[in-house]
């Protein structure tokens, strides 16, 4: 099996020493141009591995500023097969930067999973997170995936156990998205120190890399956390600078996305604060 991209990406960190930052926006929030743009720029702006949501409209997972986002881009006329098609337009320019779907099963039921696979992998994707598909039915994706040489990222939540951490481990591959709250993103702030005893419970189980979200939203928090972690997970936080700069009727003012482009950057700096000394000195 040739070495994907996200294996790729974590062994340079690793390799440097550092953490990885993962960025979410929601596919087509506020409109498909803006999106484009903002994808096309993060990498530069110091996303190492970006997730892309994919608009749904019952989205349970999430908390009420994603939520928005993706009511947003539903409105605007976002599809998975647009959805598909901006990530074909970011490859044109970026052959090495990790783009990871992250959303609910049933937009890819309705499009079949087959075909999905196949024209994710076509398109440039390479992972996916589906939030609502635990991992007693990985034979409806997970398998599927891992076969077609898709990544297929597991969660763990504070109320797994060993036990349960075995099942959902059994066909992870990519990393280990661990969800530091027990609730809904972007409501809740984790606490550090349960955090890294968890991280540490899971090393013991896993080589996967572990990557940390829910309720990371500054800079601060992002260094904190990458210091034990191998990568965090910015989105709650990115997707409100979104709704903060679109007008009444949903549209982007000309700064939008040079300030979701700056905040990436000093997520990007708090983050490399984090190891820079154990991987330099």
């Amino acid at each position: 099996m040739a070495v994907s991209r996200i294996d790729q990406k974590f062994a340079q960190l690793k390799k440097q020493g550092r953490c990885a930052l993962v960025t979410f926006t929601t596919a087509g929030d506020p409109d498909y141009d803006t999106a484009l743009n903002i994808l096309k720029d993060l990498p530069s702006a110091g996303a190492d591995i970006i997730e892309l949501g994919m608009p749904f409209s019952d989205p349970m997972a999430d908390g009420p500023a994603i939520q928005a986002g993706s009511i947003r881009a539903l409105k605007g006329g976002m599809t998975s097969r647009k959805l598909l098609q901006m990530v074909a337009e970011f490859r044109k320019t970026d052959r090495e930067t990790p783009i990871i779907l992250m959303g609910y099963y049933n937009p890819i039921y309705i499009y079949g999973v087959d075909k999905f696979l196949e024209d994710a992998l076509k398109a440039g994707v390479d992972g996916l997170i589906i939030v609502d598909l635990p991992p007693e039915e990985d034979s409806e994706l997970a398998i599927p995936a891992k076969a077609a040489q898709m990544g297929c990222i597991h969660l763990a939540t504070p109320t797994t156990d060993p036990a349960r951490l075995t099942n959902i481990l059994k066909n992870a591959s990519g990393f280990l998205y661990y969800v530091s709250i027990a609730g809904i993103t972007g409501t809740q702030e984790p606490d550090l120190e349960s955090v890294r005893a968890a991280i540490e419970m899971i090393r013991k189980q896993t080589d996967l890399p572990i990557a940390v979200g829910f309720g990371i939203k500054t800079p601060e928090n992002a260094r904190s956390f990458a210091d034990f972690s191998d990568a965090v997970v910015v989105g709650s936080a990115i997707v409100n600078i979104i709704a903060d700069n679109i007008d009444q009727e949903g549209l982007a003012n000309p700064a939008l996305e040079a300030r979701v482009l700056d905040f990436v950057k000093m997520l990007k700096a708090g983050v490399r604060k984090a190891k820079i000394s154990e991987g330099e000195e």
